[in-house]
């Protein structure tokens, strides 16, 4: 096996001790100190010297900074809003009930989790588009309050396509905050964060382990890792494209995303090659996507389309595109994927912007038992148990036996004083 895919297949999202320990610390002071310790937070890493009634943005500035942004932005926002609006209506589940004899209902009771916080990167790109991703399944799901933590650019100010995004998305709440100190005072509370369930949201290393130090207090959506994609190609597949879509996620900008293709087909491998440093040397980010593609960018040849689905199982990739003649046909093959691409014309961006399916995946192997961000995100199910008198009294015996194997003789007991004083 060459050494570069056993690289791939060994990633893992590992942090430094001594980054660990600075997280922890600004979590600490954070808990401690409240907005102080956020503030302070705030203009030693994002250089920005705010007030603490600036922490929160006001429903005037979200109007005037959403009235700032390109209106032809706005629109293929709003778009992209719809669209994902209308695949994520499919996803939520109804409480259910059944009859399960002698007039015992037993069912589920599917509810909303009521606060929860969306961690919406910013300091290199406005990245609007996870806003909406992570905002729109709240929204349904029907969580009672969403914020929003995203981080000020220099002058202070957010992005106004971000806070453009949010007024579409329709959240109630917008922080002027990012970093480990964000996902701290979401997830305890300050004087101006009103505390949440659950954490939901991509971010830098800083903000993955402050989201792991915060898990018990509030619950996580997952913890996320570079990006990463896999392209499986047979000999119809254009060189040019399978190129552009590994370096979409060469360029992300951490040096550790993985970009691979896998072909049975030596030409196209050489092809791809060839493309990829011709399109690189054009690439506005080339220097983070070449190292990338030093340390996690593979081209690997294989038998046949079967032994590359084989790869992308091992590999459980946040992206798979497949661009062979009969990708339905390989993609029933593919368990662990993020998401999959299904033709030439299903490039990546398309599902990371527009196409209404979910950008947030999990990456670094996650995708073997992790799935997207969705609906079912933000919703909890509550167990519901209606016994009678009469289906007590003819189990009882059963459950009394196996609470006292367990040694557990209160549990025992609470049954049997039903069976001496019934109602």
């Amino acid at each position: 096996m060459d050494s570069k895919l056993r690289d791939i297949l060994a990633r893992q999202i590992e942090f430094t001790p001594e980054l660990e320990a600075s997280v922890n610390h600004i979590v600490s002071e954070v808990e401690s100190h409240g907005d102080s310790a956020v503030l302070a937070f705030t203009k030693e890493f994002d250089r920005v010297d705010l007030t603490a009634d600036q922490l929160v943005v006001s429903n005037t500035e979200l109007d005037a900074a959403a009235r700032k942004a390109d209106p032809a932005l706005v629109r293929v926002i709003e778009e992209a809003a719809e669209n994902i609006h209308r695949f994520h209506g499919n996803q939520k589940r109804k409480s259910w009930q059944v009859d399960d004899g002698d007039g015992v209902v037993l069912g589920k009771k599917i509810v909303p989790i009521e606060r929860v916080g969306l961690l919406v990167p910013g300091a290199s790109a406005p990245l609007f588009s996870t806003l909406l991703m992570a905002a729109i399944p709240a929204k349904i799901a029907g969580c009672d309050h969403i914020a929003v933590a995203t981080p000020p650019q220099p002058d202070g100010d957010i992005h106004p396509s971000v806070l453009a995004a949010a007024k579409i998305a329709d959240v109630d709440r917008v922080y002027r905050a990012f970093g480990a100190q964000a996902v701290a005072a979401l997830a305890y509370g300050t004087e101006s964060f009103t505390p949440v369930d659950k954490l939901v949201g991509p971010g830098h290393p800083v903000v993955q382990i402050a989201k792991k130090r915060v898990f018990g207090r509030v619950d996580i959506d997952m913890v996320a890792g570079p990006s990463e994609i896999v392209v499986v190609a047979d000999s119809s597949a254009n060189a040019k494209h399978v190129a552009a879509d590994m370096l979409s996620q060469a360029e992300h900008g951490s040096g550790y995303e993985a970009a691979v293709c896998v072909t049975p087909d030596p030409d196209l491998a050489a092809a791809v090659a060839e493309e990829l440093d011709r399109q690189l040397a054009d690439l506005s980010h080339r220097e983070a996507a070449q190292t990338a593609l030093s340390r996690y960018g593979a081209i690997v040849t294989v038998d046949d389309l079967g032994q590359a689905s084989e790869l992308v199982n091992r590999i459980a990739p946040e992206h798979v595109e497949l661009i062979v003649e009969d990708p339905w046909e390989i993609q029933s093959g593919i368990r662990h994927a993020g998401a999959i691409f299904l033709g030439a014309a299903s490039s990546e961006p398309v599902g990371d912007y527009y196409a209404g399916t979910n950008h947030i995946l999990p990456t670094a192997g996650a995708a073997r038992y992790a799935s997207s961000v969705g609906v079912d995100t933000f919703l909890k199910d509550i167990s519901l148990i209606s016994y009678t008198s009469h289906r007590l009294k003819r189990v009882a015996g059963s459950i009394v036996q196996m609470a006292e194997a367990e040694g557990l003789d209160g549990h025992a007991n609470a049954i049997r004083v039903r069976l001496q004083s019934p109602e």
